[in-house]
């Protein structure tokens, strides 16, 4: 009994290394004197390593951002608007920046994920998976009040998309006043990766804090219309991932050709942004470098499902970044393929992934 008390109050130290002892007794329901024992003792064993519960542990990548069920709903033939179709369904666990982190953990990356679940079967499935990979979630929010968001996807039989509707209203609940309670969560990050489900004031934090720190900040887009929430001024921010349909929902035009994508970037980078990366799709994508955009094509594969594969090229994109991080070309090529591997699964998240597997992997992307 005594060892599992002190294996739990070791969990809700490394959730936050900064939590009182009286706030370790509350949780764990002991007293004050115990909570000292079992501290006395995680130190002679040297998992703490002094003051403030100083943590032998790697710098972790803070994922900020959307958790959800996907429901992916694949046609058995050939579409057909106000009727019926026969589909084959499956579930898996989803959201932008739960894949992100999800494809880090599974290539090796010590990872925290801060979203916010419902207190029901949905969330407590997507937490204890993201448990079993190893991703710390014990600063994210459980709320009673609503249902775990989802994510619903109908595909064709090619499996791509040709509708998709998102009910992602937790994540409001993501506030600045939210994002100063898990600050000791976030004071760890080598790197932050947070999509655009989080609300315009909190994106604003983050860039402020950004500006202040020497922790490069990732934001990826979810769709066009959330892209609203970027505040004008970028300044601090590292890198945005953000696909044409987004970019041109900030262009407020069309961007048929890369003199126009060109444009449309620089004036970002005229807001503040270091670099900018936009995917084309089957097209590939380009990239800054300097004052022009650099296009990569991307590998040829069957695709069994685009689910996914987004998130799989801002994951691949990003772990790159943790190795090289001056080399942004790489890091597309990297992303690129982890997302032409996710393609070829039905996953959102392929489930074959290993700490070797970018290093293994073909880059196939090419500059034109």
């Amino acid at each position: 009994m005594a060892d599992s008390c002190k294996e739990q109050l070791y969990q809700l130290i490394c959730d936050n290394p900064y939590v009182s002892q009286q706030a370790l007794a509350e949780a764990l329901g002991l007293s004050r004197s115990a909570v000292a024992g079992h501290i006395a003792s995680l130190t002679r064993e040297r998992r703490l390593l002094g003051r403030a519960y100083v943590l032998p542990t790697p710098r972790t990548v803070v994922c900020l951002g959307g958790a959800n069920v996907d429901r992916k709903l694949r046609s058995i033939a050939p579409l057909q608007m106000g009727t019926s179709n026969p589909v084959a369904q499956q579930e898996t666990p989803g959201g932008v920046a739960r894949n992100v982190a999800e494809n880090l953990a599974r290539l090796g990356l010590p990872v925290t994920l801060l979203t916010a679940v419902g207190d029901d079967a949905s969330g407590r499935a997507l937490l204890e998976h993201a448990a079993a990979l190893g991703i710390a979630t014990g600063a994210s929010l459980r709320l009673a009040d609503q249902p775990t968001g989802s994510y619903t996807a109908v595909l064709d039989a090619n499996g791509s998309m040709v509708l998709a509707m998102a009910a992602m209203a937790l994540c409001e609940a993501l506030t600045p006043d939210y994002l100063a309670g898990c600050r000791p969560q976030r004071a760890q990050a080598s790197l932050t990766v947070a999509d655009l489900n989080l609300p315009g004031a909190s994106l604003q934090v983050l860039l402020e804090e950004a500006r202040a720190s020497a922790t490069p900040l990732v934001l990826v887009a979810v769709s066009a219309p959330k892209m609203a929430r970027l505040p004008q001024d970028l300044s601090g921010l590292s890198l945005l991932i953000l696909n044409r349909d987004e970019l041109e929902a900030l262009a407020g035009e069309p961007l048929p050709n890369l003199r126009a994508l060109t444009q449309a970037c620089m004036a970002l980078r005229a807001r503040g942004v270091q670099d900018l990366v936009v995917t084309l799709g089957a097209e590939g994508v380009v990239h800054t470098g300097g004052d022009k955009l650099l296009r990569l094509a991307a590998p040829k594969v069957k695709v069994v499902d685009v689910t996914g594969a987004g998130d799989a090229f801002s994951a691949g994109l990003c772990w790159s970044l943790t190795q090289q991080p001056q080399d942004l070309a790489l890091a597309c090529q990297r992303g690129l393929a982890l997302a032409a591997l996710t393609l070829q699964s039905p996953a959102s998240v392929c489930p074959d992934l290993n700490p070797n597997t970018l290093l293994e992997l073909p880059v196939q992307g090419r500059r034109s």
